[in-house]
């Protein structure tokens, strides 16, 4: 279980573009795609989809060790317990039950 998912604010800590905040739109392999952070120019050849072609703006993958995840507006840590037979995260800065 990851201890941050698709949806989640995060703040980005670590980085060039430290201090960012944004919603994560994907996880993969211990790595988050952040909107709006660690832009990056890719050349594009002309295809069904973009027949155009040329040069877009997109986002990259950041490790997950360089955000944290905002609850109520604040960083904080994420850890998990046991609700009755759930596994469930909580912000460790609260102890709050995320979802």
């Amino acid at each position: 279980m990851m201890k941050i998912k698709t949806g989640d604010t995060v703040k980005v800590i670590a980085g060039k573009d430290k201090d960012k905040e944004g919603k994560v739109l994907a996880v993969k392999d211990g790595k988050v795609l952040v909107e709006g952070v660690a832009m990056v120019t890719k050349h594009t050849k002309p295809s069904a989809a973009n027949q155009q072609g040329g040069i877009v703006n997109k986002e990259s993958y950041i490790d997950i060790s360089n955000v944290m995840y905002l609850h109520k507006g604040k960083p904080t840590r994420v850890g998990f317990k046991m609700d009755g037979d759930k596994k469930v995260r909580v912000a460790k800065a609260t102890g709050e039950v995320i979802d």
